[in-house]
């Protein structure tokens, strides 16, 4: 089996890739473990060193043949991670389109003309839902996205349904939250802020949060993100339905609990390192985002959520090698 996965040498492809090299197998259509023969990695930009056991294309993927240097003709299983995040695609409205949605609708060409349809995983956003009209997401709340990213997605769950009816692809829709604790990397996504408020107070660093400590942000480990995208996959068709979107589970995560959270486990010299410096531009995006989440649909699937935040700064903790007092 062969599989390709689009912003594969970013925080979440990279780690995919790894955990997919790991596993070594992925379901067929009828169920069957197979093993994987390549895994072609497809970005703009890679790590300095990345594993030579990948098949690494760098390309945009909006540029005309971009995808077909990755695509091989008998590719069955396609990751698309790859976009541009909230804050850039709301900044650069071209970009976004060009990426966001064109990129999509390339990609989804080309899979239409493989032998066989592939499995296609889409990494969506929560980003398609917006306050005030959704307080409160439950598995029936309409998407009503208040930013350019948002209806980019929305448009790109549109047209995975689509393709998966007319038997171009089959298709699966994942909406991802706030992933935590990203890298100390450039990133454009209006959530940085939902890792940094950990990353940086743990490295030793000042962090200067420009939202207040009352804003509640939904999220999920960057290890139940993987699992998820893993989970999908495995899935069998009769599994999705209908619908071939669905909301993963997360847990519900103040900045003031977060903050408190890091300083039972690394100290309150660690948790003081954070400072408050309002940001009206991202303030302004962050409160369209909707507070809380139901995901009963989720979890019949057997999607798996983190028990607490306190485990997610642990596992960050011990995976970084971080030493705590």
């Amino acid at each position: 089996m062969k599989v390709l996965i689009t912003g594969g040498g970013g925080f979440l492809g990279y780690r995919l890739a790894c955990a997919l090299l790991a596993q070594g197998t992925l379901p067929a259509p009828d169920g069957n473990a197979t093993p994987i023969t390549q895994i072609t990695l497809l970005d703009s930009a890679f790590p300095a060193q990345i594993d030579a056991r990948f098949r690494a294309v760098q390309a945009d993927l909006s540029v005309p043949g971009a995808i077909e240097k990755a695509l091989d003709p008998d590719t069955t299983a396609v990751f698309h991670l790859a976009a541009v995040v909230s804050a850039g695609a709301e900044g650069d409205f071209d970009l976004g389109m060009r990426v966001n949605l064109d990129g999509m609708r390339a990609l989804l060409d080309a899979c239409r003309r493989l032998a066989h349809p592939p499995r296609l995983i889409y990494s969506s956003s929560i980003g398609v839902f917006s306050r005030p009209e959704a307080e409160r997401v439950t598995d029936e709340t309409t998407p009503n996205p208040q930013i350019s990213y948002g209806v980019q997605k929305a448009i790109g769950e549109l047209l995975v349904a689509d393709y998966t009816r007319r038997g171009y692809i089959d298709g699966r829709s994942v909406r991802l939250s706030a992933v935590i604790v990203r890298p100390a990397r450039t990133h454009l996504a209006v959530s940085t802020f939902t890792s940094a408020i950990f990353r940086e107070p743990l490295a030793g660093r000042a962090y200067d949060c420009p939202v207040p400590d009352t804003t509640v942000f939904w999220a999920l480990s960057s290890r139940k993100a993987i699992d998820a995208l893993l989970h999908a996959f495995s899935l069998p068709a009769s599994a999705w339905m209908a619908s071939r979107v669905v909301n993963l589970p997360g847990i519900a995560v103040s900045v003031h609990d977060a903050v408190a959270a890091m300083s039972r486990i690394a100290g309150g010299e660690t948790a003081a390192r954070v400072r408050y410096v309002p940001d009206a531009r991202i303030r302004a995006i962050v409160t369209t985002w909707p507070l809380r989440f139901e995901t009963p649909r989720a979890l019949a699937m057997g999607f798996g959520v983190d028990a607490d935040i306190d485990s997610v700064i642990r596992d960050h903790i011990r995976e970084e090698g971080i030493r705590v007092a």
